[in-house]
């Protein structure tokens, strides 16, 4: 009975995770992607409003903006290639943010739909997806 309990358990969170994933998966994707849209513009997150979190990048210089843009992140992006890139973290407002002056984030754009950007991000150890709404 208890055999039952866990593969049942197993097929629950197995199924949770696939429907996530489905969530972020784009309907008509760009053929092949079109990631120089990351290289300039105003971009917000799908899962945060605009008074939480956006960024800029202008040039080679990416800036976060939290708290209603009251503190930011500013880093120096280096392109690896067309759709690899790195962000250096140059200087930061909030003193209490755990990210610090020289953390590398390694980035791969893995897929564009029109203004919508979705991309791999690689710190130490730990990896995020997230999708990108590019406003301007």
């Amino acid at each position: 009975m208890n055999k039952v309990k866990v593969v049942s358990v197993m097929l629950l969170v197995l199924g949770f995770f696939q429907a996530k994933s489905q969530e972020t998966a784009f309907k008509t994707p760009d053929k092949p992607a079109k990631c120089n849209n990351i290289r300039n513009g105003k971009f917000l997150r799908s899962d945060y409003p605009e008074e939480i979190w956006y960024m800029t990048i202008k040039g080679n210089v990416q800036t976060e903006y939290f708290n209603n843009g009251k503190d930011y992140v500013k880093s120096t992006l280096v392109f690896v290639d067309d759709c690899n890139y790195k962000a250096i973290v140059l200087e930061k407002s909030d003193k209490s943010d755990p990210i610090q002056p020289g953390m590398v984030y390694s980035n791969k754009i893995v897929e564009t739909e029109k203004n919508l950007i979705k991309i791999q991000t690689s710190i130490e150890k730990e990896q995020l997806e997230q999708v990108l709404i590019k406003v301007n």
